[in-house]
């Protein structure tokens, strides 16, 4: 996941390393006309019509425009701004070859492809280029498919930040995802990441974070061998449950018991023990200490303890927490209103955390109010916020959200942008703590076990509404198709293809 000044590094390190600064635009053309040729299919046959700027996103434009007339379609090409470049001026010269006696689109065009501006544009689209962009988004409400080059026009590749960029219905990026297509996620549609012969200069070791997938979650998550047992398999503990949320601390057991833990104590409010076990037999159930005796007995039991769901904020939630911590130096995931008892005063939870293996799992409004700020700054600045929040507390922090970021106190980070609006309901984040909690005590790396988990947890709720589906798909949907979210299936990528996300959210 790079910036916009990372992007360009990577460009001119490969350059200055001797690879013709042409010679990537011609790749980046080449295999954005192959994606659009994948990706629009039959709409193809109604034309295409391409807006090129005076830069380099321009002569990518270009490269496109005489590739997709040599496979035989119907091509215009709207020069909105004289090429300034040499490598847009020589490819617009090779273009213009290839467009001659070419009959261009009759009436409306299926396929617009915007290379007007690309990641190093600020600020929101002017002049020509504004009304390129509008006439672009007109195109997309009268039924044509959009296709972004790099970036839809004008949109910040470091923040996400798009006034007057149209949108897209497939973003082709050149080398490398870019910050701003997982923070603008609906205005890019698809997004395909291409190879471009960038080599070893591809990662700068400038510490952007890489993207998990699913052979990255495939990797860091052991097998369970013909002969595990409990023992193998771990036991955790899921601390929370207060009075009238069972639910909370059920749906996270429920997690952890579909992502191959061993056993499962849930410790909860006296009032809620029965009902807990009736629920679900298959979990041993316990009161909250009350004692410190108490409390060893509970950390001297688990493998990795999380605490949090379904808690409450009441007076005594954070003396438990503080009761448990103390206890011993247990892995742990915290999580809701564990990390909210902690309000203001993250010193005190590093202080208490210790140094031990911890992930802290917080939506972007309890991350406000543990870290400061508000919830939109942790939002918009996830990518340097949960860095931040790690250093302080010397704790990975995965921030939920689009995308979920996480952050080791090494420095060490990851993101997972896998998931739909699936999961924006209440007891979403509880399954993924039941995840997070099995896998931190069976891998051990905080980081290793939060990325796995957050990649796993998306990737049942893509299972569970394979069509796009967001109302009628709940979590329990999401549950069962946790069962084949952990074959880490994913499916074949097309040549050059680095990385590709699908649309989320209704479009």
């Amino acid at each position: 996941m790079v910036t916009a000044a990372q992007a360009a590094d990577r460009d001119a390190h490969a350059i200055a390393a001797g690879v013709p600064s042409r010679a990537l635009m011609q790749a980046a053309g080449q295999a954005a006309a192959a994606e659009v040729q994948r990706h629009a299919g039959a709409r193809l046959q109604h034309g295409v019509e391409l807006y090129a700027g005076g830069g380099n996103n321009g002569g990518d434009a270009w490269v496109v425009a005489a590739m997709l007339a040599a496979a035989g379609y119907a091509v215009r090409v709207h020069e909105v701004e004289v090429p300034r470049t040499a490598d847009a001026q020589a490819e617009k010269a090779e273009a213009s070859l290839a467009l001659q006696g070419a009959a261009p689109p009759r009436g409306r065009p299926g396929v617009v492809i915007d290379g007007l501006l690309g990641t190093g544009a600020q600020g929101a689209p002017r002049g020509v280029i504004a009304q390129a962009c509008a006439d672009i988004d007109a195109a997309r409400r009268d039924g044509a498919y959009v296709v972004a080059l790099d970036v839809p026009s004008g949109l910040n590749a470091s923040t996400g930040a798009h006034e007057g960029a149209p949108r897209a219905d497939l973003t082709i990026t050149f080398g490398s995802v870019k910050r701003g297509h997982l923070l603008a996620r609906d205005w890019c549609g698809t997004i395909v990441a291409v190879d471009i012969g960038l080599g070893a200069h591809a990662d700068l070791g400038d510490g952007a974070p890489g993207l998990v997938d699913a052979t990255w979650a495939r990797a860091v998550v052991p097998r369970l061998s013909a002969d595990a047992h409990k023992g193998v398999r771990r036991k955790v503990a899921i601390v929370g449950g207060g009075h009238g949320m069972a639910g909370a601390v059920l749906l996270a057991a429920r997690g952890a018991l579909r992502s191959g833990v061993g056993l499962v104590k849930v410790v909860v409010d006296a009032g809620n023990v029965e009902l807990v076990q009736r629920a679900l037999p298959e979990a041993l159930a316990a009161e909250w200490p009350t004692s410190d005796a108490e409390a060893d007995g509970i950390t001297q039991w688990a493998d990795a303890m999380l605490i949090g769901p379904g808690l409450g904020r009441g007076e005594g939630a954070r003396s438990l927490v503080e009761r448990l911590l103390h206890a011993g130096t247990v892995p742990v995931v915290l999580d809701a209103d564990a990390l909210n008892a902690f309000e203001g005063d993250a010193p005190a939870l590093a202080t208490l955390l210790g140094g031990r293996r911890a992930l802290l799992t917080p939506h972007p409004l309890e991350f406000a109010r543990l870290f400061g700020g508000s919830a939109r700054d942790a939002s918009a600045q996830r990518f340097d916020l949960a860095g931040e929040l790690a250093r302080l507390t010397h704790a990975t922090v995965l921030l939920k959200g689009v995308p979920t970021v996480i952050a080791a106190p090494d420095g060490r980070s990851v993101v997972s942008a896998s998931g739909t609006p699936v999961l924006g309901q209440g007891g979403s984040g509880d399954l993924l703590g039941g995840i997070a909690v099995t896998l931190l005590a069976q891998i051990g790396d905080a980081l290793q076990a939060g990325a796995a988990a957050a990649w796993v947890h998306g990737r049942a709720a893509e299972l569970a509404a394979p069509h796009g589906e967001i109302r009628g798909v709940t979590l329990d949907d999401v549950l069962v198709a946790l069962r084949e979210a952990w074959q880490f299936g994913e499916a074949p990528r097309a040549p050059r293809v680095l990385a590709e996300l699908a649309v989320v959210g209704e479009q």
